[in-house]
């Protein structure tokens, strides 16, 4: 950060090239000069009663009185912090408003600002220039702290103001770095992770809850057998297990406690699993796991690369190495819902391979959006293959050699999902007329390529 850089606002640069504070507008009557005061916390976590913010503002007072000034507004923001992107600070911006159109609500006139320190303000540059712009928007303004009344239309007013950020960056790097430092070791000494106690555990965090976590170990056994999540969080449900802050249990949070590296007994720390420096063993942890690391193994393979149910923040990598397991039905990912919404339009949610509840549809696919949609598996499956090769010879786009393969068994389920992408984009599955029990091959509409 240099002063050049800061000087590109228009307006700071003006002032600066017009030689330093420009004359006081002589219209205002002689006396205190009316500035606003702002106050900021980054966190108010323990007592939650704004005693930061309150506290910084009766310092205000006392410096603007010390320096010939009267408040005429405050602004604080409590809780939020400067040196993050993406933090909106309501009163810092209303503060930054008022400077501009040189009066606050009330309409008390502004000359000035008064505040304890620079970093209270800023931490960013982008928070900089947009204030020193909208400070130095009008003439005859000052900026009071601690150490005094000063210009801020002066180089050495800019400069004063870039260092005060240049420290502000590297106070906040350095707390960083040691508030990292200071999780890995208790990461490394195995200690459980804070915040809310995880599924499964006491309190303590240390010794197991016993209804969770014999939840938690026969969801895994379940998994591992080839029962579906979502199923599992179901049974979940009409159980009545909550999770640790009250909320219902499904399919995403499900996989979440089952694939943490803590059931096993396994530290993580940023998203990584934690391994010793030296023996690039995993880190135990101080607590008691639920299952075997096997067996967490195991239930990690289940889910596929770029699972949705997996999106997490922090943890260890879920994933065994094991291959995106292939779909094992034909219309897979080929059937599109044509329900119709509460707003008319179509659905077409992708529908997925369910088990049946008869021998006739001892398979079924299923939206996943809206589960008002569902065809038997084999009917799919077998109009499928009646679009791809239909009685008419002549309306098929497929040679006779692919019929003859396809028909007698030879080609592989893989194969065959390659021959249907090579002529559909995929088929729309109009609803059903429930309970009658005539499979109705027209509920499949091609869309061809």
């Amino acid at each position: 950060m240099t002063f050049e850089w800061l000087a590109r606002s228009s307006v700071c640069r003006d002032h600066y090239r017009s030689g330093g504070v420009e004359k006081r507008d002589e219209s205002r009557p002689a006396g205190l000069i009316p500035v606003v005061s702002y106050a900021r916390t980054s966190e108010d976590i323990r007592q939650r009663d704004g005693h930061g913010v309150r506290h910084q503002l009766l310092i205000n007072e006392r410096t603007a009185h010390e320096h010939g000034c009267r408040v005429v507004e405050a602004y604080s923001d409590n809780g939020l912090s400067a040196s993050r992107a993406g933090i909106v600070r309501p009163e810092f911006n209303r503060l930054v408003a008022d400077l501009v159109r040189g009066h606050t609500d009330s309409g008390q006139q502004i000359e000035g600002v008064v505040c304890v320190a620079d970093d209270r303000l800023y931490r960013r540059a982008e928070d900089l220039a947009q204030f020193f712009e909208a400070l130095t928007c009008r003439p005859g303004r000052v900026y009071v702290d601690a150490e005094g009344v000063r210009d801020p239309y002066s180089q050495d007013g800019l400069m004063q103001a870039v260092r005060s950020l240049n420290a502000a960056i590297t106070e906040t790097r350095i707390r960083s770095r040691r508030l990292t430092d200071w999780h890995w070791a208790r990461a490394v000494e195995g200690v459980p992770h804070s915040g809310p106690r995880p599924f499964g555990w006491r309190e303590d965090r240390i010794t197991l809850h016993p209804d969770e976590a014999q939840l938690v170990e026969q969801a895994i056994t379940d998994r591992i057998e080839g029962k579906a999540i979502r199923a599992i969080a179901r049974d979940w449900c009409d159980l009545g297990a909550t999770g640790t802050r009250g909320g219902r249990p499904n399919a995403q949070t499900v996989t979440q406690i089952l694939t943490a590296p803590r059931v096993c007994g396994y530290r993580a720390n940023r998203g990584e699993l934690l391994l010793m420096p030296e023996t690039r063993q995993p880190v135990l942890g101080q607590w008691e796991p639920i299952v075997a690391p096997d067996q967490w193994q195991a239930v990690c393979g289940t889910f596929s690369p770029g699972s949705l149910y997996l999106h997490r923040g922090s943890g260890a990598p879920r994933l065994t190495g094991k291959r995106k397991p292939a779909p094992s039905r034909l219309a897979t990912g080929f059937l599109r819902c044509g329900a119709e919404r509460p707003d008319g339009t179509m659905c077409c949610g992708a529908m997925c391979a369910q088990k049946g509840r008869s021998k006739r549809s001892p398979y079924v696919y299923a939206c996943r959006s809206c589960g008002r949609c569902a065809i038997s598996g084999p009917l799919a499956d077998e109009t499928l293959e009646h679009l791809l090769f239909p009685e008419t010879p002549e309306h098929t786009r497929l040679p006779e050699s692919v019929r003859q393969r396809w028909q007698s068994g030879e080609m592989s389920l893989e194969e065959k999902r390659g021959v249907i992408a090579s002529v559909l984009t995929h088929c729309i599955v109009r609803p059903g007329m429930k309970g009658s029990r005539v499979w109705d091959y027209s509920r499949l509409e091609p869309v061809r390529r």
